[in-house]
């Protein structure tokens, strides 16, 4: 997830050197911590997307569902969207948020192993 994050905010990054425009408000706009749910759930979607389901179908789309669970639809994101990348010290802070979900939820799905604290051990002992 952080190969996605990270070349991503480098984007933003560039952009908003270019440029000290702060778009006009939607009216629509989702509140910050909503967008911080819905780009967490997007990073999972797009984490899913690679993985084999049950029946052998790979490489299908959950963002739709992501919009649905949140009852938006794509215009209303990528407006809310372009709204914070405008305020680019919040939109950083946003996806630091972002950041810090992901790797609470990769600890709970995803937990360490025996084998993974030993591989870890030596690789410390190692450096």
């Amino acid at each position: 997830m952080k190969k996605l994050l990270y070349p991503f905010l480098a984007f933003l990054f560039i952009v908003s050197c270019t440029s000290k425009t702060i778009y006009k408000k939607p009216d629509n706009l989702i509140e910050k911590d909503q967008m911080i749910k819905i780009w967490t759930d997007i990073y999972i979607a797009r984490g899913a997307r690679s993985v084999q389901t049950i029946d052998k179908r790979n490489n299908i789309n959950y963002l739709p569902l992501v919009f649905e669970k949140y009852k938006i639809d794509s215009t209303q994101f990528s407006e809310s969207n372009l709204f914070y990348t405008s305020k680019i010290d919040d939109y950083q802070k946003m996806f630091e948020e972002v950041n810090r979900r992901l790797k609470e939820k990769k600890k709970i799905y995803q937990p360490e192993t025996e084998m993974d604290s030993i591989i870890n051990e030596t690789r410390e002992l190692v450096k």
